[in-house]
């Protein structure tokens, strides 16, 4: 039994692909983020189809398309015979049980709320991709110049920073969300950050003040939106003009690399001083 027991052990994981020989050769990216990390880990050869809102990087675009986040066309997929999807938490729930009941090996990637968390799943899609390697190595890269700009910054002034991720209804990046380590990683205050849900109300904002207010474009008309601020001349964020706009894709979808490009741009943003 004592030599029967690590061959037990070796079969669950060879079952759960731990030590899989052959990795996927023909997968399907369900969201825009997952595509642009299997670029960036080089497997772009593997990938055989994704969403039309994977526009990232621009090659992404010439992949054959198989519908939205939300909505796939079952057929189209299970006709392109992929060996794995991957999937987001946003992907269609009957879709992906009926991708799983067809024999289709389905990795569902779920929306991370930490930084932390953004790396552990970049890994893990390096190792599904085969790209172990090469996704430590990024991992250890941009973890290391987080640390760095987190030392910069922290004994610099703190502001009070809103971050406006939707407007009607008007929705907060609270702390449950690793926008929030956007913005404590650049040296500020998130006035959100222990809201319970992110439907928040321009009265709550008026109440605490923020310094700065930045609002991301994803659905949202960016120069209208901030003339909607400009209206509270009682705002801090109004009254020194530092009310600013920035592409939703930076903000909401980050890859490890992308997450520190946008966060040097929220320290400059926060510290126009300089650091």
């Amino acid at each position: 039994m004592k030599k029967a027991f690590p061959v037990l052990i070796l079969a669950f994981y060879l079952s759960c692909g731990t030590f899989a020989a052959n990795p996927p050769q023909r997968i399907i990216s369900l969201g825009p983020s997952i595509t642009e990390q299997i670029y960036l880990l080089g497997a772009e050869n593997k990938l055989i189809a994704n969403t039309i809102y994977c526009k990232k990087p621009p090659q992404a675009k010439e992949k054959e398309k198989i519908g939205t986040v939300v909505e796939v066309n079952l057929e189209k997929i299970v006709g392109l015979k992929p060996d794995l999807v991957l999937a987001t938490s946003l992907t269609n729930r009957k879709a992906k049980e009926k991708l799983k009941n067809l024999g289709i090996e389905v990795a569902v990637f779920p929306e991370p709320e930490t930084f932390t968390q953004i790396c552990s799943q970049f890994l893990e899609l390096g190792r599904l991709t085969g790209k172990e390697k090469k996704a430590e190595e990024i991992v250890k890269s941009v973890k290391s110049k987080v640390a760095s700009i987190k030392n910069e910054v922290e004994n610099l002034q703190k502001s009070k920073v809103f971050i406006q991720l939707g407007a009607r209804p008007l929705f907060a990046a609270t702390g449950a969300s690793f926008v929030n380590d956007f913005i404590e990683f650049a040296g500020g205050i998130n006035i959100a950050k222990e809201a319970r849900t992110g439907i928040y109300s321009r009265e709550q904002v008026l109440k605490k003040n923020p310094d700065v207010i930045i609002i991301a474009t994803m659905g949202i008309a960016g120069e209208k939106e901030k003339g909607a601020w400009e209206r509270y001349k009682s705002l801090k964020a109004v009254g020194k003009n530092r009310i600013y706009i920035i592409d939703s894709y930076k903000l909401c979808s980050p890859t490890p690399i992308s997450f520190v490009e946008t966060l040097e741009e929220l320290v400059k943003i926060l510290h126009p001083e300089g650091r």
